[in-house]
């Protein structure tokens, strides 16, 4: 079929169907131990909830409101996701891959609710969709002629490639680097699960410090470790799973007070150590809503309000005090004093032959693989960074938002994508320094469905797929000009003062998985170069392009 007109190939069905035949062409997620799971929908296997519908970095707001969707004043909208569900202590076993069905229902259609799509069996390995055609330059022109003119769009650098092979199929000024916004966190992603095993969880500790009497609560950079009791933790307004729930404060608290009174004590100082991360923690366009300070404890991501469902919560000054405060004082309610303020100083060394070495407690986050995805699905600034600081921490640089950065880009030179026009200052995409190119966006999306690194899949299955989960929850509804594509686009949304961008694949007409990247520079409202953007990846769903 021509790009041009006449009633798409693919065969009819209601947008669950649709949905159900997306998440087929995505592929198989290789999870620890070789089982097979199915695309996630946002993590916990919830449908996204307030605050989760649209992506949170950007400022660029319109009709009255700050930061375009919350408070963003002077800095970038947040990408932060929900507070998340009480842990596991360390050494529990690795979860189960997800099998939870899509979400039940999907914003942005004014009709009312989406039907819900069906479950998905073991899902097919990407090149299972190879055997569709390959679109044309000529046939791709053609089709996105009306919608990549929109008045919407501004200046507009876009790429559209196939992603079983990474060739690139049309473009204009795909390899100008551009503003990524938020699709810099498929950066962060893509290093994160190339460099650190996706079994690998981050552990918070306690451990006996340097005198005696004393105790240091030792941050391990897990920002979703959560005070909250289990059953007032949700993701996407619905309890976690035990797959994504994260890691308990009040568990740790229990451990240690457990610990401590096997030892004969029942009073203790106590230290909190920062020593994980290095450089200054205040990122550039940090206004302590958005985003917080960046440092290796913290609880509920900061949030004064940990079951805050704003896009851009308030935050407390400083997290780690804050959470040391919060530690303190569940150990005072489990008979264990702790006498004075808690403070900032380096745990000891291990010793491992030494008496009392082992923690007095340890707990752990979800595995990389779920918080990559849960990253990715909700947005979520302070995860990112954190996550950017692993991948540093794995490549031995500075825990830094400079040496994550050059981690970053280190080890995406290492899997052969062009960094020549890359600048990157963090992991987020909150800088709006940042600066990628359309066509590197498309390659990091065919990396990651190349059956040659198949530990990169869960980039494609945290993306939000449209019209159901996530930032993309109440886009591509009716009214939209997009509404078709819902289920068919799973991508990476982005915003900052007159930028928008979005990146992720679209399944065309004959079945074939296309990788995409738009990257907009615009005076128009967010809302309405959104939808513009929509309606130019929707385009792809809608031919074959030949």
């Amino acid at each position: 079929m021509g790009a041009g007109g006449g009633a798409p190939r693919r065969r009819g069905g209601t947008a669950a169907g649709l949905f159900g035949a997306a998440l087929l062409v995505v592929g198989a997620v290789l999870t620890p131990g070789g089982a097979y799971a199915q695309p996630s929908p946002p993590p916990g296997g919830h449908s996204a909830g307030p605050g989760e519908d649209e992506d949170h970095d950007g400022q660029g707001g319109h009709d009255g409101r700050k930061g375009d969707h919350g408070k963003g004043g002077a800095g970038s909208r947040s990408n932060d996701g929900p507070s998340t569900a009480p842990g596991r202590r360390a050494g529990a076993p690795t979860a189960p891959a997800s099998t939870g069905s899509a979400p039940a229902t999907g914003g942005g259609d004014a009709s009312g609710a989406r039907p819900a799509p069906a479950p998905g069996a073991v899902l097919a390995a990407v090149d299972g969709a190879t055997g569709a055609a390959v679109p044309t330059p000529q046939g791709l022109q053609q089709a996105l002629a009306a919608v990549r003119t929109d008045q919407s769009l501004g200046e507009v650098n876009f790429a559209v490639a196939d992603a079983a092979t990474g060739q690139l199929l049309y473009g204009s000024g795909e390899n100008a680097a551009a503003t990524p916004a938020s699709t810099t966190k498929l950066a962060t992603a893509v290093a994160a699960l190339s460099l650190i095993p996706g079994d690998t969880r981050l552990h918070t500790r306690v451990v006996r410090g340097a005198d005696p009497g004393t105790i240091t609560l030792v941050g391990g950079g897990d920002p979703t470790l959560t005070a909250l009791p289990a059953d007032q933790v949700q993701i996407g307004g619905q309890p976690a799973d035990a797959d994504t729930a994260p890691a308990s404060l009040d568990l740790l608290a229990r451990q240690t007070a457990e610990s401590l009174r096997g030892l004969g004590l029942t009073a203790v100082q106590m230290d909190y150590d920062l020593s994980l991360y290095a450089g200054g923690p205040q990122h550039k366009n940090h206004d302590g809503q958005n985003i917080a300070l960046v440092v290796p404890l913290m609880v509920d991501e900061g949030r004064v309000d940990p079951k805050s469902r704003e896009d851009a919560p308030d935050r407390v000054a400083n997290p780690a005090a804050a959470a040391a405060d919060t530690f303190a004082a569940l150990l005072n309610a489990r008979g264990i004093t702790v006498t004075g303020k808690p403070k900032p100083a380096a745990a000891p060394a291990p010793a491992p032959t030494a008496s009392g070495a082992a923690p007095l407690g340890d707990v752990v986050s979800p595995t990389v693989v779920r918080l990559v995805e849960r990253l990715l699905t909700t947005s979520d600034n302070q995860l990112a960074e954190a996550m950017a600081r692993q991948v540093a921490i794995a490549a031995h640089q500075p825990a830094s938002f400079e040496g994550a950065a050059a981690a970053v880009t280190q080890e995406l030179t290492r899997l052969g994508v062009p960094m020549g026009g890359v600048v990157l200052n963090d992991g987020s995409g909150l800088h709006p320094g940042n600066a990628i190119p359309p066509a590197v966006l498309t390659r990091l999306l065919a990396l990651a469905a190349s059956e040659q690194h198949p530990t990169l899949r869960p980039v494609l299955t945290g993306l939000p797929v449209a019209g159901f989960t996530g930032t993309l929850n109440k886009r591509y509804g009716s009214g939209s000009g997009a509404a078709d594509a819902a289920g068919l686009i799973r991508a990476k949304t982005g915003t900052l003062n007159g930028v928008n961008t979005l990146a992720g694949t679209a399944v065309d007409a004959d079945g074939r998985l296309l990788a995409f990247a738009v990257m907009t520079r615009t005076t128009a409202p967010v809302d309405t170069a959104r939808a513009a953007m929509d309606r130019f990846a929707g385009r792809l769903t809608t031919c074959g392009c030949h």
